[in-house]
């Protein structure tokens, strides 16, 4: 590249779309992820050809998560460093109620905490697969 080409294009995505979650239990999965974490259920099909349920679900953002289903996935390869998507993070308005609500489901979150560089309080809880999600909620109280 010569110095007085301009550099290419730079992507400016204007938001997350979906994340893609594969599930080794459709029904416990699509249980969890309902009726638990409350997402709203925008599509749901069978794909008799792939043997796959694809379930679209929806945060009130507008972000989806895709809940599939195959036959024999394999088991994810560590907890929790391992290569690729790390964890799925929804923000809260709320980190009390958020975590009162999963204790009510039998959900086990980890101790409360605050992110020593934005100050936000934040926690993680596992999917029925050991999924991690995070939950990202407002300020602590002496960052306000």
């Amino acid at each position: 590249m010569s110095s007085d080409s301009a550099p290419p294009p730079t992507l400016r995505p204007i938001g997350v779309h979906h994340v893609a979650v594969i599930a080794s239990d459709y029904a416990r999965s699509r249980r969890f992820y309902t009726e638990v974490l409350g997402l709203q259920v925008v599509h749901e099909h069978y794909r008799a050809e792939r043997q796959s349920y694809k379930l679209d679900l929806q945060l009130p953002d507008g972000t989806q998560v895709e809940l599939f289903s195959f036959p024999n996935p394999p088991a994810r390869p560590s907890y929790p460093e391992a290569c690729g998507l790390r964890h799925l993070a929804l923000r809260v308005a709320d980190m009390q109620a958020s975590v009162a609500a999963l204790a009510a489901h039998g959900v086990a979150v980890e101790p409360v905490r605050t992110d020593p560089f934005t100050g936000a309080l934040f926690t993680f809880f596992a999917d029925p697969d050991g999924l991690p999600i995070e939950l990202v909620g407002p300020l602590a109280p002496a960052q306000r």
